[in-house]
């Protein structure tokens, strides 16, 4: 009667699971997608080749962690074709320099509508409000100062490929 007990309760114990399970494993794409086109990104902002940086980082995103084939130009041969648009982007002085009024930290602000679509037009995923910031420091130092609005940018955007790359693998 205890061993019975004793393998009951251990039974019990090895079934019972909290649910939890590794991110990133699970490919939420339908099986017959291959090929993924990612035209380059439309801009609406007054930001000089903003979409061109988040074009080539979600292009090098795909690349690097997925094993589809991607394409730069929507055709017949994609399975899928991701489309996005930057909507805005700005940089805003977040603290200024108590003795000179000049700013010391700026903060970028990039908004982004995202959908992928399969060869019928079904959405596959959709985001139509991404929104990816980023801080930088603005050196006071005339000698050695340096424009730090670009790397702010590229910093952007490899932060908003991985997440969208991330949320359209998982199925966020």
């Amino acid at each position: 009667m205890r061993t019975c007990r004793a393998a009951w309760l251990a039974l019990l114990v090895a079934s019972a699971s909290c649910g939890y399970h590794t991110a990133g494993h699970t490919v939420q794409l339908p099986e017959n997608i291959k090929t993924i086109a990612v035209p380059a990104f439309v801009n609406e902002t007054n930001t000089y080749r903003i979409e061109q940086l988040l074009t080539a980082s979600v292009v090098r995103e795909f690349t690097t962690r997925t094993h589809y084939h991607i394409l730069n130009d929507p055709s017949e041969a994609a399975d899928a074709t991701l489309r996005a648009t930057v909507v805005s982007a700005s940089s805003t002085p977040l603290t200024y320099n108590s003795a000179t009024g000049q700013a010391a930290s700026v903060l970028v602000v990039v908004s982004m509508r995202v959908a992928l679509t399969d060869r019928q037009g079904k959405v596959l995923y959709q985001n139509p409000s991404y929104l990816f910031r980023e801080q930088y420091e603005v050196s006071q130092d005339l000698a050695s100062f340096f424009e730090e609005d670009s790397p702010a940018f590229r910093r952007l955007s490899q932060d908003f490929a991985r997440t969208l790359v991330s949320n359209i693998l998982e199925g966020f």
